[in-house]
């Protein structure tokens, strides 16, 4: 491997401690976002919560604070306040709009020129719709190296231009020579003799894994987004204006909200003086303080990570990342010697000075043909690992990479292709490709989970055999592009016998019934006096562990060498037949509710597996209906709903909020997700999002939610051994002020049902495991 490592072993540590929450997953989209560590926000919340942030327009000891993050930006740019202005904007983006709109290109007939690389973000293509000249024309990439080559002779120019290019490209990470920004303002631009460039440089993308220099290299203005850089916050960028540009700015700014005018007249006099100092003048009305303020600690955590140099040490670290990438991407190779990678770049990894940590890419079958970028999104999506498809943003660099003519673009957008949409091959024609980035807390275990992923799916071994991986369905793709952070059923849990253990269902799908999943609490235990038994009496009862396959159950206990076989079509037919059957009494949840003994065969098993005598199993009767009280919807032998929701997501929640295990080890995730005995395990991006919901849709499925499950001390007996623990029951009384309530209750929303030939109600629908959750949550009207 060609990776020489960057960071100490403490370093490393240290780092991975800060980004435990990447444990399973595989991060590779930097370039999008960075990601925050865990020490960076309690960072922040100790600043928040350990001082009083006022406005700035309120307090003078805010308005220091302020400008001392702005010291300490410019600092980080490796500049000072005597060079450079700092104009605290949303983003890289607004920053844009910002010089746009302001920027003066001289008179109207005499006016400057506009001119920006075609490889540049859409937020620069932005810019020709409001910039004050005719003026506008794009320059090549190879244009723009020309200058290094071949430069104009310096001499007199008189119209303010303005020329607009990435330091770094977010489609591949190619990086521009910064020594064009000097050339530029010095030598102007060939083919523009009168034109007095100054240079704008999109830093966005390379600022997030590269130090940049504005002591060395001093464009007239600077666009960044901290989010790129930190992670958090987000919705904050900065314009760096460099001090003899600023007058540039000042004609085109017209509007002035609240703080940037010394005096403003409110009747038909509208004289109004602006303030002097130009961030004053461009920060229109109250800024951002409490992020801005967040800025001094995410500088101290980053800095705190990776000591000396940090920005340089990330750098060297990310490039190696991108480069091993890059080799082994380009490495793999079918069994008929064809490629199956085509790669997107302008560098071959040569050095961190002209490429960044950025790979882009397709994946081609054998022969030859594309793989769509939506497919490899989903199958990524399916391993954890989290990478950008489409063009980026970036439709220049997107078109050359691509080999695509303008009428190839007129013709995928007729063909009904936008961008961010999943369609991504029209005619076997890529409409975009794959982006995976690199960050300062990325593994080279993610590099290999990446280079794995597409070696098992899509790498053909054998010029005979088929590959290990089939490729997903049109329908499959369509339902899960994108779908990184949506929330999804990640298991389907029925619980044939009642109190017993679950039959679970990870992959495929189970059907819907009218009182839930199909067979979920169809059969209970009694004793001899015909009473229901439940785990509060006997916890070995989750030691019972139950099958379902083809309409057939066989029950399970560790302790006995034969199982118990039942029929469930058999006992179903039976029952609808009004054969002779031998009917009991008995109640659940204050219902009295009808059930089928099964015979003396079952009885005689589940007394020996439970170690007591007289036990017999029932089956809930189809003669009689048991009714939901408050919906009268139809119920199997459940408590008080047909289905139970439960969130993975907010289960970890709860088990870190535990301070105690009584001695014991802390359970494993899913241990205690089983506690919950929920029929329908999610998994969101948020903890506790759940309890807000109304409705749920699942998949196409539709569902009401009946309130909150009140837990009782079942939740604490585990659910392998049934051995009885104070928690999670103490933590859920604490943290929710005495009211233990976790999870929700669904039903069946009534538009999935139908009337069946006998007059009862069914259901067709059924659950796949891996379906998206939409949780709805409906406002109240005033």
């Amino acid at each position: 491997m060609d990776f020489i490592t960057e960071y100490t072993d403490e370093e490393r540590t240290r780092i991975e401690q800060d980004f435990s929450r990447l444990t399973d997953k595989c991060y590779l989209d930097h370039a999008g976002t960075a990601l925050y560590g865990e020490s960076q926000l309690r960072a922040i919340q100790e600043l928040l919560a350990g001082g009083l942030f006022c406005n700035p327009h309120t307090s003078r000891t805010m308005e220091d604070l302020m400008d001392l993050v702005r010291y300490r930006v410019l600092r980080w740019f490796n500049t000072r306040p005597a060079e450079y202005d700092v104009v605290f904007t949303s983003g890289t983006t607004a920053s844009l709009k910002l010089l746009g709109e302001s920027f003066g290109f001289g008179e109207p007939d005499n006016a400057g020129a506009f001119v920006y690389l075609r490889d540049s973000h859409t937020s620069v293509l932005g810019m020709r719709e409001i910039v004050r000249t005719e003026r506008v024309r794009p320059i090549e990439r190879t244009e723009l190296l020309q200058v290094l080559n071949e430069p104009e002779a310096a001499r007199q120019r008189h119209r303010p231009s303005l020329l607009v290019f990435p330091a770094q490209c977010n489609f591949n990470g190619v990086k521009y020579p910064l020594e064009l920004i000097e050339l530029v303002e010095r030598c102007g631009v060939r083919g523009y003799g009168e034109d007095a460039f100054h240079v704008c440089l999109d830093a966005a993308s390379y600022v997030s894994t590269s130090a940049l220099d504005l002591t060395r290299y001093r464009p007239s203005f600077v666009c960044v987004s901290f989010y790129k850089i930190f992670g958090y916050p987000t919705g904050l960028g900065a314009l760096l204006v460099r001090k003899d540009a600023g007058r540039l700015l000042l004609p085109g700014k017209r509007y002035y909200g609240g703080g940037t005018v010394k005096i403003a007249m409110s009747g038909t006099n509208a004289f109004h003086e602006k303030r002097d100092s130009l961030a004053e003048r461009f920060e229109d009305g109250t800024i951002n303080f409490l992020a801005i303020a967040a800025l001094l600690p995410c500088m101290d955590t980053l800095e705190r990570l990776i000591p000396g140099a940090t920005m340089e040490r990330i750098q060297r670290h990310t490039f190696q990342l991108a480069r091993h990438c890059y080799r082994e991407l380009q490495a793999l190779q079918h069994a008929n010697g064809g490629r199956v990678v085509e790669l997107y770049h302008d560098t071959a990894f040569g050095d961190p000075l002209s490429q960044g940590a950025i790979v882009n890419f397709n994946v081609l079958n054998d022969d030859g043909g594309y793989v769509g970028f939506a497919e490899i999104a989903c199958m990524a999506a399916n391993h954890g690992i989290y990478l950008r498809t489409g063009c980026f943003c970036n439709p220049g660099a997107c078109q050359r990479h691509l080999r695509l003519a303008d009428n190839d673009l007129l013709r995928h957008y007729q063909a009904g292709h936008v961008c961010g949409d999943a369609n991504d091959l029209i005619d076997g024609q890529p409409t975009g490709s794959v982006r995976v980035s690199f960050g300062y807390c990325t593994r080279t275990a993610d590099v290999a989970r990446l280079v794995g992923m597409i070696r098992r799916c899509y790498v053909r071994a054998s010029l005979t055999g088929p590959l290990t991986v089939g490729t997903l369905s049109r329908d499959q793709i369509l339902a899960q592009y994108k779908g990184y952070d949506r929330p999804r059923l990640v298991q389907i849990c029925l619980y044939p016998v009642k109190s017993c253990g679950p039959y679970r269902v990870t992959g495929g799908c189970w059907p819907l019934s009218a009182t839930g999943l199909r067979y979920d609490r169809a059969f209970l235990i009694v004793d001899e006096h015909g009473v229901a038994m439940t785990q509060k009496k006997l916890p070995e009862m989750c030691r019972i562990r139950p099958t379902v396959e083809r309409d057939r159950m066989t029950l399970h206990h560790d302790q006995l060498e034969d199982e118990l076989v039942i029929d469930l079509d058999e006992a179903e037919r039976l029952d609808a037949a009004r054969e002779p059957i031998q009917l009991c009494q008995t109640k659940v949840c204050l219902d009295s509710v009808q059930g089928v003994d099964c015979g003396e065969r079952c009885a005689d098993w589940v007394s020996r597996a439970l170690g007591v005598s007289g036990l017999r199993l029932l089956r809930q009767s189809a003669q009689e209906t048991r009714r939901q009280r408050r919906t009268a919807r139809e119920l199997s032998l459940n408590n008080q709903a047909q289905l139970l929701l439960i969130n993975r997501t907010s289960v970890r929640w709860l088990r870190d909020k535990v301070d105690d295990w009584d001695g014991a080890e802390m359970p494993a995730l899913d241990s205690l997700v089983d506690r919950f005995r929920g029929n329908l395990i999610i998994e969101t991006a948020r903890p506790l999002e759940e309890s807000d919901w109304q409705r749920v849709r699942i998949g196409a499925s539709g569902f009401s939610v009946d309130g909150p499950c009140t837990r009782c001390q079942m939740i604490c007996i585990d659910q392998s051994s049934g051995v009885r623990t104070a928690e999670p029951l103490r933590t859920i009384s604490r943290e929710f002020g005495g009211r233990m309530r976790f999870g929700v209750y669904l039903s069946h929303d009534h538009g999935d049902e139908r009337n069946g030939t006998d007059g009862t109600n069914t259901f067709d629908g059924e659950l796949h495991c891996g379906a998206t959750v939409s949780g709805v949550i409906e406002l109240a009207k005033e």
